[in-house]
C-alpha cells in the first residue's frame, strides 16, 4: 500500500473511533437497532481502539513523510 493512502487510511480511521468516543453516536445507533445493552461496555473497546488508531496514524504519518517519491 502507498504511504501517502495507508496516512489517509489512518487517520480517516481515527477519526472515525474519536467520533464514536467523543458522541452519542454510537449510542444512539446500538440502542436504535436493539443493542442498548452492550452501551456500558463500548469503553473498553472504544479507548484502547484510539490508542492504536493514534499509534497507527503517527507511524503512518512517519512512513509518509520519509517517503521520497510519493
Amino acid at each position: 500500500m502507498k504511504p501517502k493512502v495507508a496516512f489517509w487510511a489512518s487517520v480517516s480511521g481515527t477519526v472515525i473511533v474519536a467520533l464514536c468516543c467523543f458522541t452519542p453516536v454510537l449510542v444512539i445507533t446500538l440502542s436504535a437497532i436493539g443493542l442498548g445493552a452492550v452501551v456500558g461496555y463500548l469503553d473498553y473497546i472504544l479507548l484502547p481502539a484510539l490508542v492504536v488508531m493514534c499509534v497507527v496514524t503517527f507511524f503512518s504519518y512517519r512512513r509518509y513523510r520519509r517517503c521520497d517519491k510519493c
